[in-house]
C-alpha cells in the first residue's frame, strides 16, 4: 500500500486536520492512480478525499488506548535513522 501514509493515532501533540487530509489525499492518489486528476474526474477525486478525511477523523476520535502518547519528534528521529541505515548500504 502507500508507504507515505503514516500512523496518526496516539501522538503528542495530536494529529491535525491538515495531516489527516494529507493522508487521505495520498490514499486517493494511490487508489486512483492519479497524482492530479483530469477536470472530468476532479469532482469525484475531491469528494473522495473529503469523505476519507471525515471517516479518518471519526475513527481517530473514537479510538481508545491506555498507552501513553508517542512523541512526534522522537518517532521522526527514529524514522530518519532507519532510512539512513537502509539507504547507506
Amino acid at each position: 500500500m502507500c508507504r507515505n501514509i503514516k500512523t496518526l493515532f496516539n501522538f503528542a501533540p495530536p494529529v491535525t486536520n491538515d495531516e489527516i487530509r494529507e493522508a487521505a489525499l495520498q490514499f486517493v492518489r494511490k487508489v486512483s492512480g492519479f497524482h492530479k486528476p483530469s477536470k472530468a474526474n476532479e469532482g469525484v477525486f475531491v469528494t473522495a478525499v473529503e469523505e476519507i478525511t471525515a471517516a479518518s477523523r471519526k475513527l481517530l476520535d473514537s479510538l481508545e488506548t491506555s498507552a501513553p502518547p508517542k512523541d512526534r519528534a522522537e518517532e521522526a528521529a527514529r524514522a530518519r535513522a532507519r532510512a539512513a541505515k537502509k539507504f547507506s548500504r
